[in-house]
């Protein structure tokens, strides 16, 4: 006989989200990968989120939340060890409704949960004597640990318009992805300093609001590389190559290795609310962000990183 008991029904969905967290990771299913819209320019990407064909077009189940979803009541029931190992606390909560919220004067964007859920990486694709650039699709490498989580901000209005202004809270991950060809590409996933303005005055569905953020260096100044060589400390040389760095020359060669320097680039992203529930003041939808991956400090060219994901949050 079925149960109608939630307490039951929230013990089944532990159970598969712990029979499912083994195969998190493993190898993605050729059919699974992200659909071509991937492979469209970073900037048109961007900007064109908030159209029917990126938005619905995501490719890879983005739109729609995982088969055993908990909502953030749901999942503030739950005790640490129900949680532990099972991956929930990587993931965010799920929206139930199709309501409209609109900000009060002073409202704050609190509780904001960013899930990445695809990723790829630019790069140059030789073809009949022909590069062209194209986004390719790109695995994470990095252990459930690369969501954004209880980020908050405030509420503005501008032109009749709603405008968020993130804050503070965890609000950087770094991660790492890998290539078809094995090359791993390291970035810190954030959404620093963001500025977002959206299209009118309430949240509901179909509301839509972007802007650029800050992506601080993926390395601080304490790090040392392996010559023991950092931004704020360590060698200025790599001691064990000095007759590369003297001379009339001086260290030319090895310049941007010795110099570290501390890179803040500029990302973007563009998000679209598809769930709205006015009871629990909650905000669920979709998001496309684009960044720079690390530069080593300065030393290497930077590639251009696509992010596809959910996200949630709760007015305040």
């Amino acid at each position: 006989a079925q149960t109608s008991n939630p307490t039951t029904k929230m013990k089944l969905a532990i159970a598969a989200l712990l029979a499912g967290s083994a195969a998190a990771f493993a190898p993605a299913q050729q059919g699974a990968r992200v659909a071509t819209d991937l492979n469209m320019n970073l900037r048109d990407v961007a900007s064109n989120v908030g159209k029917a064909a990126a938005v619905a077009g995501l490719g890879l189940a983005v739109a729609s939340a995982p088969a055993q979803a908990l909502t953030k009541s749901q999942i503030n029931e739950l005790s640490y060890l129900q949680v532990k190992g099972t991956g929930l606390a990587n993931r965010c909560a799920e929206v139930v409704g199709e309501d409209s919220i609109t900000p009060k004067s002073g409202a704050k964007l609190v509780d904001m949960c960013i899930e990445p859920k695809a990723w790829a990486v630019e790069e140059e694709i030789g073809k009949a004597g022909k590069t062209e650039k194209k986004f390719v699709n790109s695995k994470v490498m990095t252990r459930q640990t690369y969501t954004l989580e209880g980020i908050e901000g405030v509420l503005t209005s501008e032109g009749g318009s709603i405008v968020f202004n993130e804050k503070e809270g965890i609000d950087y991950a770094p991660t790492t992805v890998q290539m078809p060809g094995g090359e791993r590409v390291p970035f810190l996933f954030t959404v620093k300093d963001l500025v977002a303005k959206g299209n009118g005055g309430s949240f509901k569905p179909g509301f839509q609001m972007g802007g650029d953020f800050n992506t601080p260096s993926y390395r601080t100044g304490l790090f040392l590389d392996p010559k023991g060589r950092g931004g704020t400390t360590g060698y200025d040389m790599a001691v064990a190559l000095p007759g590369l760095q003297s001379g009339e020359e001086g260290d030319d060669e090895l310049f941007k290795e010795n110099n570290k320097v501390f890179d803040v680039t500029q990302g973007r992203i563009e998000m679209e609310v598809n769930k709205v529930n006015a009871e629990e003041s909650e905000i669920g939808g979709v998001f496309v962000a684009t960044q720079l991956s690390d530069t080593d400090m300065g030393s290497k060219v930077p590639k251009k990183i696509l992010t596809k994901g959910i996200f949630y949050a709760k007015v305040e």
